[in-house]
């Protein structure tokens, strides 16, 4: 069983609580909403309730719920919808999310460990994506890091006076090729005394870890090696200085975008998804959606503007990060929707891949 149980009676931040009564017409409200998208009105809200209530008791209810920022009217004479305040308030205290039933698990399970055989590493992420998107009727999204690799050799090989390609390859033979510009007069026996003596000093070592001891190398050079070579060498440790391909942080999968497309007519909400597909474009999102699932444990739920990254476009994010053999958190993977998302079944289900993830990309 996974968290969000909650029970009525919940405070709310004004320091007000709902009775049985206003939770159950508020419950109602919610879940209609949740399921169909529409307003419900207190007539047929008076039919639906276990207790007697008539239209203008009920009125007087959803009055009270309107004036704690619950529910909202969206037109004169309609029905109510949920605030995203009372979204939130839902997913807190009233909404109970139970587990996967077998055969589901057994179903994302064969679908994953199918994927898991393909022939690239990319297959199980991907299918992961593509299998939330389905079951969910939002995007999937897999977010994931790379390894910070360790440096197994540096090379450099001449390509014409004054410029060279500075060959770095990491221990899982990743191989990242540089042009760097040479000092005036730079010999083959210099580039070789170079690479020398950076697989001397940084062979064994992430990136990370040579970028921390770049000062102490530099120091080892000056004692070392002539002018020229030491020029070479800062230039090889200006290779991985800064960003490196080796050493990208975060890459993103998504699937089903179109999934979010279907049922718009409405212009401000094509616009509104077209800056969430502009947002999920930003390097900086992918970072930040990683944030997000870092600070937490389990499953994490987002609702409208409370996720800073999908604020314009008013979506809602259920995400839970994936973690390495050592328990580190490399990567996360969720659901992005609006925000009538099927929140109590799509938690079990982003949990559950999360830790199949975790358990199928780690070895052992």
């Amino acid at each position: 069983m996974i968290g969000w149980d909650r029970r009525i009676g919940q405070t709310l931040d004004t320091g007000r609580t709902l009775d049985e009564r206003s939770g159950e017409i508020f419950r109602r409200i919610v879940e209609t909403y949740l399921q169909n998208g529409e307003p419900l009105g207190s007539r047929n809200l008076s039919r639906l309730l276990p207790m007697s209530l008539s239209p203008a008791s009920v009125r007087n209810v959803m009055s009270d719920l309107e004036e704690l920022g619950l529910i909202y009217s969206p037109h004169i004479s309609a029905g109510r919808l949920p605030t995203q305040l009372g979204l939130r308030f839902f997913v807190d205290a009233f909404m109970q999310v139970g587990d996967l039933s077998p055969e589901e698990r057994t179903s994302i399970e064969a679908q994953m460990r199918s994927a898991e055989r393909g022939p690239q590493a990319d297959n199980l992420l991907s299918e992961a994506s593509r299998m939330l998107s389905g079951m969910s009727r939002g995007a999937g999204l897999v977010v994931t890091t790379k390894n910070d690799p360790v440096l197994r050799h540096v090379e450099f090989v001449r390509l014409g006076p004054t410029k060279a390609l500075a060959v770095l390859v990491g221990e899982h033979d990743e191989v990242e090729n540089r042009i760097i510009e040479l000092p005036a007069g730079t010999t083959s026996s210099q580039l070789t005394e170079a690479a020398n003596f950076l697989n001397a000093h940084v062979s064994g070592y992430t990136l990370a870890e040579i970028r921390n001891q770049t000062e102490v190398i530099r120091k080892t050079i000056q004692t070392e090696l002539d002018t020229l070579s030491q020029d070479l060498v800062e230039r090889g440790l200006a290779v991985w200085s800064g960003t490196s391909e080796l050493d990208q942080t975060s890459r993103l999968i998504v699937r089903g975008q179109s999934n979010l497309i279907e049922g718009l007519d409405d212009q401000a909400d094509i616009d509104r998804l077209r800056m969430l597909f502009d947002d999920l474009e930003r390097k900086e999102s992918l970072i930040d959606l990683l944030n997000l699932a870092e600070t937490g444990p389990g499953v994490r739920i987002f609702i409208g503007s409370e996720n800073k990254l999908f604020s314009l476009s008013g979506s809602s994010l259920i995400v839970a990060p994936y973690r390495d053999s050592e328990q580190k958190i490399v990567g996360a993977v969720g659901v992005i929707g609006p925000t009538r998302l099927n929140y109590a079944r799509i938690v079990p289900m982003v949990d559950y891949t999360a830790q199949l993830i975790s358990k199928l990309s780690s070895p052992g």
